[in-house]
Order: structure tokens, then C-alpha cells, then sequence
């Protein structure tokens, strides 16, 4: 059993492959080397730099409530 059974519809979304730094489509490398699922190409596209907004917004939240 793959991991993509675990996320039903896995298999018609896209992906951010951390491994190969691409974009896949459907069943691909392990998620647990993936990014997603995301509704569109483009978002996947994008899903590093999502990831480094989201982890700077979250340092600014830690270092306010210190």
C-alpha cells in the first residue's frame, strides 16, 4: 500500500517533490517527500516559498510573545 492511499484523491492533485525539486502531478515520490497536495500546478510551483512566508510569519509570532 503506498503512502498516496492514505490521502484519498491524492492521486488528481499536485505536488512540490522535495527529492527531485519539482512539480508532480498524481502519484509520484513518497509524500512524506512531498509538498501538498495542492488544487493547481502553479500553487505547487510555489509551495518553497509558501513554506519560508509561513515559517518567517511564525518567528515574528514566537519573538512577539517572548
Amino acid at each position: 500500500m503506498g503512502e498516496s492511499s492514505l490521502n484519498p484523491g491524492s492521486d488528481r492533485k499536485w505536488w512540490y517533490c522535495l527529492r527531485h525539486n519539482t512539480v508532480e502531478f498524481g502519484p509520484g515520490c513518497p509524500d512524506r517527500v512531498r509538498l501538498g497536495p495542492f488544487e493547481t500546478e502553479a500553487e505547487a510551483a510555489t509551495a518553497l516559498q509558501r513554506a519560508a512566508a509561513r515559517n518567517e510569519e511564525w518567528e515574528e509570532r514566537e519573538k512577539d510573545d517572548q
